[in-house]
């Protein structure tokens, strides 16, 4: 397994975040190509893919943003293809994501997730990461 962080537009690359992203969230809508074109071409964030045998299997996008109070780092979108779960890609995904944001100076990586991801919030707390005592909150425009 490889992680590899996606700078150049590829329709492979497109394609299977659009097989991946509805295995996430039953409300993600598919991605265009200037979709992509933005979360790669944007300063503040960067696209890692799971690579096994030259198939992409995995992704997520590490956000990073200069505050008064720091640089913070946030982890998003993170998933696996269902038929390479439970063998590591998720962790390796993350302590990739990991290492990128310490080595840029963030004081914290923050990730949210569904309480009834019951898999994915075990490997959080496995690899560190704890519940804030927060309330987070959300405006729809």
């Amino acid at each position: 397994m490889k992680i590899v962080e996606v700078k150049e537009f590829t329709e492979q690359v497109l394609e299977t975040l659009n097989e991946l992203l509805p295995q996430l969230s039953e409300s993600a809508v598919p991605m265009t190509a200037n979709d992509l074109h933005r979360v790669i071409d944007s300063q503040s964030s960067q696209l890692l893919m799971a690579v096994v045998n030259g198939v992409f299997v995995g992704s997520l996008t590490l956000v990073l943003f200069h505050l008064p109070t720091g640089i913070r780092a946030r982890i998003e979108d993170l998933v696996v293809d269902r038929s390479a779960r439970n063998k590591g890609i998720g962790k390796a995904l993350i302590a990739h994501a990991v290492g990128l944001a310490s080595d840029s100076g963030a004081s914290a990586i923050d990730l949210t997730s569904n309480p009834n991801r019951t898999s994915a919030n075990a490997l959080y707390r496995s690899m560190g990461f704890e519940p804030r005592r927060t309330n987070v909150y959300v405006y729809r425009p």
